[in-house]
């Protein structure tokens, strides 16, 4: 269960992180209040969408099954993140700018329309928290810790929002590529744990072979990195 609540927070700290930058250039056009009603109407579609997915899955009778959807889900999940971490760390991809995406926000038309500007918080935190909701709905029901899992994430938007409210700028001095590439690995290894216990492999370490998953995906990345760093470039992973 811990490396399933570590693995939500993480994931959702990223997430908060890159929403928290869409809210703030919104408040500072239609105010504070109009975008946090934004936000929490996208919060309110999410906890909504928690209880509904979870519901559904659990809803499943045979426990192979569930095991087999979610691993699947979460080894696709897991490429996606960790392949994007690796072209961002070899500079095959522009790292995430979260001052670049503030500014470029600012100078759009549509942020000083009230309405528009609403529904660019509201869309914006709803798909930051999409894929939060996808990770604690997932891990949750296969750990049986949904609760821990959403509360996970809820901490960690709790943390983001601290931090905004305390920089009122964004906050680009978080190591998203970083986060990004050590939950890649993390929901690799247990989309990869759970798929091939589905299907009837027996893992000899138990729930220990997690770190050593996650050890060959951690160190797999990196070595990708190395490989396709430019010999005049420094990789960006760490």
């Amino acid at each position: 269960m811990i490396a399933a609540v570590i693995t939500t927070f993480l994931t959702a700290s990223v997430e908060w992180v890159e929403a928290y930058t869409i809210i703030l250039a919104v408040a500072l056009s239609i105010g504070w209040r109009r975008a946090l009603g934004a936000a929490a109407t996208a919060l309110a579609v999410l906890a909504l969408l928690t209880g509904i997915g979870s519901f559904v899955l659990t809803r499943i009778g045979d426990f192979a099954i569930l095991q087999f959807i979610v691993g699947v889900f979460l080894t696709l999940f897991g490429v996606r993140w960790l392949g994007k971490a690796v072209a961002r760390g070899a500079g095959l991809k522009k790292l995430h700018d979260e001052d670049a995406e503030f500014v470029a926000l600012r100078a759009s038309k549509e942020i000083h329309e009230a309405r528009a500007a609403w529904l660019i918080a509201f869309n914006g935190m709803l798909l930051e928290g999409l894929e939060v909701w996808l990770i604690v709905v997932a891990l949750g029901v296969q750990t049986h810790h949904t609760l821990a899992a959403a509360g996970a994430a809820i901490l960690a938007l709790a943390v983001v929002a601290t931090a905004g409210a305390l920089a009122r700028k964004p906050l680009s001095r978080v190591p998203e590529n970083t986060i990004k590439f050590v939950v890649g690995a993390g929901i690799l290894s247990f989309g990869t744990f759970w798929v091939l216990e589905s299907l009837g492999y027996h893992w000899l370490l138990g729930d220990v072979t997690l770190l050593a998953l996650f050890g060959f995906y951690g160190l797999g990345g990196l070595a990708l990195v190395r490989l396709y760093t430019p010999k005049t470039a420094t990789a960006k992973v760490i």
